[in-house]
């Protein structure tokens, strides 16, 4: 048991470093489609948790409640992916003039005619 426990710790580990040396040699213009492509990933193991969740016969209480936060806690992930991913997309986006600007340019080129 303890040989199977060390084996998935160091997985997790190894993971994480390697994920880290990945994203972190990603240029920053690519940032904004890696989250997007992330946001998918999270939502796909949402549905993995639902599945775990709904075929477990008989689970105990505190087997319920893990279960539950973890399907809470990557919801609000996904979530928080797709509006972090928009506030940055909006950034790119045009600026609208003001309606009294707008209207002042109008005038403006209608006189230099």
């Amino acid at each position: 048991m303890y040989t199977e426990l060390l084996a998935n710790i160091a997985i997790l580990v190894l993971s994480g470093f390697v994920g880290f040396a990945v994203i972190s040699k990603v240029p920053n213009t690519l940032h904004t489609p890696l989250m997007s492509g992330t946001n998918a990933i999270h939502g796909i193991v949402v549905l993995g948790a639902l599945v775990v969740f709904g075929k477990v016969e008989h689970p105990s209480v505190l087997m319920q409640i893990i279960l539950f936060v973890a399907v809470v806690f990557g919801t609000l992930n996904v979530i928080g992916g797709f509006v972090v991913t928009d506030r940055m997309l909006g950034m790119f986006k045009a600026k609208k003039p003001a309606a009294g600007e707008a209207q002042r340019s109008n005038e403006s080129a209608k006189a230099g005619r």
